[in-house]
């Protein structure tokens, strides 16, 4: 499956040109320039410390390191640097690319830059340079937005996700269903082509058989694994609530490995959320740690307990501390209870003041406690020292993957949300096809849905999509990619 004639007529004769490192202080920075002209705007500014290693009528060896300086419009010398050019078609845009690697100065970027615009390039727009290798077939457009997934990924699991689409094991699967699509409408259209035999061709039950097999069932698969998907690319937000100093914030700190949070004995210390990233077994949890609630009369305070509120509102998962030794008072009872349905898990910290062995009390206290709390995941902890956080992490992990822990395991790429609206429009055609056949409609009618399954599967890989969607997709690169 290969961009249509229409797209290879959007890609520009311009050659561009960016920045394709981070901005920043850097060891190397490098500037990529992508187009006809890539090699007579190298040969401008460039100039080699070795001629000889150049060719003899004075053009650049492909794939071929070369060192030398990058000198500007009135002969000064910008920076010594490594120079490269790669003749298409074996090049990330199939056209012909040149990449200058300098010192990782901003500033002498973005001198090297001005001259290369000033030598005839173009300013890239944002992945433009990725947009360039799909528009001319090198990838498609699977492999394209995993090329931002990956830069854009928040943890190995994200990072491996990434991986696997790029290698095109999203596009396999499409590509199979594909295959089986067309199968069923090939039969269709046989029937179409000798009216007289088409009872014979379309037998309902064989060609049922065929779309649930082959299509149905694949599709519904494709569909569970984008909500996988979703969670290890983007994470889940986990809240971190309870009442005032019974150790969210050590609990923070803990789960962090770094004292990112104030931790006093004085109630009150967290005023506004504190929100940092961690990885659960290559899942990204974003967690916030909030203001304690209780009742209050600091008008700062009031403004903490109410952003941890909606906070709590927004949460996918509420991690909800109570300070075991004192058991629950009439705030974690009412602050529990406001959480509806909300998955949470709950944590008894400070089991360190407890002493299980004095004649029974603490323990009839934690009783009724885990009575109180019922099936919800409880997890027992001192944060303060370190105590309980290993099987809070366990456990934090088992809530966000539910029971869907063995697709977890064997998960290598999966849709986005924009490959899973189209993939609903395909099931939707599939289960129009079942009811055309079980109607006995005739082959035009089923042909016409069957068509429409395909059209949609071709606009997951870039075959069909509309040019604005394209515009959009490339838009959220940054520069340089």
């Amino acid at each position: 499956m290969r961009p249509t004639v229409d797209y290879l007529m959007m890609i520009s004769d311009d050659t561009i040109a960016a920045i394709a490192t981070a901005p920043g202080i850097g060891g190397i920075g490098v500037i990529r320039i992508s187009g006809a002209d890539a090699a007579v705007v190298l040969r401008r500014l460039f100039e080699p410390r070795r001629p000889e290693n150049l060719h003899p009528d004075g053009s650049f060896p492909s794939h071929r390191l070369c060192y030398g300086t990058v000198r500007d419009r009135q002969g000064a010398v910008l920076d010594e640097v490594m120079a490269v050019f790669m003749r298409a078609p074996h090049t990330y845009t199939r056209e012909d690319v040149a990449e200058i690697q300098c010192h990782g100065s901003y500033l002498v970027l973005q001198a090297i830059l001005a001259e290369i615009l000033a030598a005839g390039a173009r300013a890239a727009q944002p992945g433009e340079f990725t947009k360039r290798a799909f528009l001319a077939g090198r990838i498609d457009l699977t492999r394209a937005e995993a090329v931002i997934d990956l830069l854009q990924a928040q943890s190995m699991g994200g990072v491996e996700l990434a991986v696997g689409q790029l290698r095109g094991e999203l596009y396999e699967r499409i590509a199979v269903i594909r295959d089986a699509l067309v199968e069923v409408l090939v039969s269709v259209e046989l029937a179409l082509d000798f009216p007289d035999d088409e009872t014979d061709i379309l037998v309902a039950d064989h060609l049922l058989g065929q779309l649930e097999e082959q299509i149905e069932q694949p599709l519904q698969f494709l569909l569970a694994l984008a909500d996988q998907g979703r969670v290890i690319r983007e994470g889940v937000k986990a809240v971190i609530a309870g009442r005032p100093n019974v150790g969210k914030s050590s609990l923070l700190n803990q789960l962090l490995r770094e004292e990112r949070a104030l931790v006093t004995e004085l109630p009150g210390t967290t005023r506004d959320t504190i929100e940092e990233l961690i990885s659960v077994h290559g899942i990204p949890v974003h967690l916030v740690d909030t203001a304690g609630i209780r009742d209050h009369e600091d008008a700062v305070e009031e403004l903490g307990i109410e952003r941890a509120r909606q906070k709590m509102r927004e949460a996918d998962l509420v991690l909800f501390v109570v300070d075991a030794s004192q058991g629950l008072s009439a705030i974690d009872r009412s602050l529990y209870t406001s959480l509806d349905d909300r998955k949470r898990i709950v944590i008894l910290n400070k089991m360190d003041k407890i002493d299980i062995a004095d004649e029974g009390a603490d323990e009839n206290l934690l009783q009724e406690l885990s009575g109180f709390f019922g099936a919800v995941p409880q997890v027992r902890t001192a944060a303060n020292k370190g105590v309980g956080i290993a099987q809070l992490r366990e456990t934090l992990y088992q809530a966000i993957i539910g029971e869907q822990e063995e697709m977890s395991e064997r998960i290598s790429c999966a849709p986005n949300l924009r490959h899973k609206m189209i993939l609903e429009k395909t099931l939707a055609a599939c289960s129009q096809v079942r009811e055309t056949l079980l109607a006995g409609a005739p082959a035009d009618l089923l042909a016409v849905d069957l068509r429409a399954a395909l059209d949609h599967l071709a606009e997951i890989v870039g075959l069909t999509t509309p040019d604005d969607v394209l515009d959009v997709l490339f838009s959220r690169f940054c520069l340089g990619k």
